[in-house]
């Protein structure tokens, strides 16, 4: 496979991700609203953003606290509990309860404790992938429903301007993603550009080249190209990721959890509480404002990727969030909807 088939079909992979997760959070929409899993009493609150942005900052000091200390065991244990308590969210409406103790779907309990012993025991890419989509999924759809159409955009642009100063400004969030990275669990996606790719083999991330930043805790905070040598970060002269003779040298893409997660919080959020534009779909709630949420998102994905390859860091979320935001907009004048009404003023 030549390097320029390797590189699209990594490319293809990662939006088939990002795909998962925008179209598993929207098939959730209705269990979950169904099962009350709303995380606030009044969605349309902006302040909400706020507080959650503040919760953000929170988490993001305790981690660089607990790296510079060496607790990173505890970042680990927590992770991987937020993807248990995700999973058995997730599992809980789409299996069967053949066996329940008191509420508990026990089958249900028994998946997602599965999914975390083989976290622990064996977080090779495709188990760290099946979860982040399982869990971004869970995550997206929970703060969908619960941030209304205004919270959910000011939360939006409110992590897409603090990626860009987390990136091109302070860098913390670039010490917060190789200390992460190095823990092996679910808060990337992972996709492979070389069939013989291990990334519990991979090592360190001394390998690793920073591509973009999101800010969010439930995924790492960049984009990355990774491989088997260390990028050369200094030099602009090279397009990073390709050899002197402009061959493809790494084996594995990299891109945070949180940037898949985020956009697609607006995309849910236009699903849940707009009623124009209907799209019936078998399996999920969509209609045009919530489509053009996707597509946007998609199409920053595919610039950032774009920018990633050629070697240049960004931050993620600025393109990410942004492209939701245009395509959403987009989807509700479609619909009939005025740009206040969109933006739920």
């Amino acid at each position: 496979m030549n390097d320029r088939i390797r590189v699209l079909v990594a490319v293809g992979v990662t939006v088939l991700l990002f795909l998962a997760v925008q179209i598993g959070a929207l098939a959730l929409i209705e269990p979950f609203h169904e099962s009350e899993r709303q995380a606030v009493e009044n969605p349309d609150d902006p302040t909400n953003s706020f507080i959650y942005f503040g919760i953000i900052l929170v988490a993001t000091a305790l981690m660089l606290a607990a790296f510079k200390y060496d607790l990173q065991w505890l970042i680990r244990a927590l992770i991987v509990g937020v993807s248990v308590m995700l999973a058995w969210f997730v599992f809980t409406e789409f299996v069967p309860p053949v066996i329940t103790v008191g509420p508990a779907n026990v089958l249900a309990v028994l998946a997602a404790l599965g999914l975390g012993v083989a976290l622990l025991s064996y977080p090779e890419w495709y188990v760290i992938d099946a979860t982040g989509v399982l869990m971004g999924a869970g995550a997206a759809a929970l703060f969908g429903i619960s941030f209304g159409l205004l919270p959910a955009i000011l939360l939006l642009s409110v992590l897409a301007i603090y990626d860009a100063i987390s990136v091109y400004g302070t860098e913390h969030m670039l010490d917060l993603a190789e200390g992460v990275m190095d823990l092996k669990i679910p808060v990337i996606l992972i996709v492979p550009t070389s069939l013989s790719y291990s990334y519990l083999a991979a090592g360190s991330t001394d390998d690793v080249l920073e591509g973009d930043g999101d800010g969010d805790d439930d995924g790492d905070d960049r984009s990355r190209v990774s491989g088997d040598e260390p990028a050369d970060e200094d030099d602009g002269s090279e397009e990073a990721g390709h050899s002197d003779d402009g061959s493809l040298d790494r084996d594995a893409l990299f891109i945070g959890l949180g940037d898949a997660v985020i956009p697609t919080i607006l995309v849910v959020s236009a699903a849940f509480f707009l009623e124009a534009g209907t799209l019936e779909v078998p399996g999920i709630a969509l209609n045009l404002p919530a489509l053009g949420a996707l597509l946007g998102t998609i199409a920053g994905l595919l610039v950032l990727l774009y920018m990633v390859l050629k070697g240049r860091p960004h931050a993620g979320l600025p393109l990410l969030n942004g492209g939701a935001i245009g395509g959403y907009l987009i989807g509700a004048v479609a619909s009939g909807l005025s740009i206040v009404s969109a933006l739920g003023l």
